[in-house]
């Protein structure tokens, strides 16, 4: 066997190469989702907020009229991330479509 025919890529093996490259694809879309990102960053805040807000004093408490604003606001936050995590696990982005292919114009 040649060195000319160890580098030709038959058509499975193309075929093979476009299929993994399609999945990679699809997996760096749905990973880089805005709504991955915003949903992620609200969940984790929303945890922390939440907690300080559970584990507030009487003179807290006291400043803000009695209105436990961490907790209330840690929950909200809690639940607009769970919302956007939802929202990307009902509706998940579609890969990208590959554009066709241009021909060379005739010569």
């Amino acid at each position: 066997m040649s060195d000319h025919d160890s580098d030709h890529y038959s058509d499975r093996d193309v075929q093979r190469e476009v299929t993994e490259l399609e999945h990679q694809s699809a997996t760096a879309t749905r990973l880089f989702d805005i709504r991955t990102i915003i949903g992620g960053l609200f969940v984790v805040y929303g945890v922390i907020v939440t907690l300080a807000g559970l584990t507030v004093s009487d003179a807290e408490l006291a400043k803000a009229q009695g209105v436990n604003i961490n907790l209330w606001t840690g929950l909200g936050m809690l639940a607009l991330g769970v919302f956007f995590l939802l929202w990307l696990w009902l509706r998940p982005l579609a890969p990208p479509v590959p554009l066709p292919e241009e021909k060379p114009p005739p010569e």
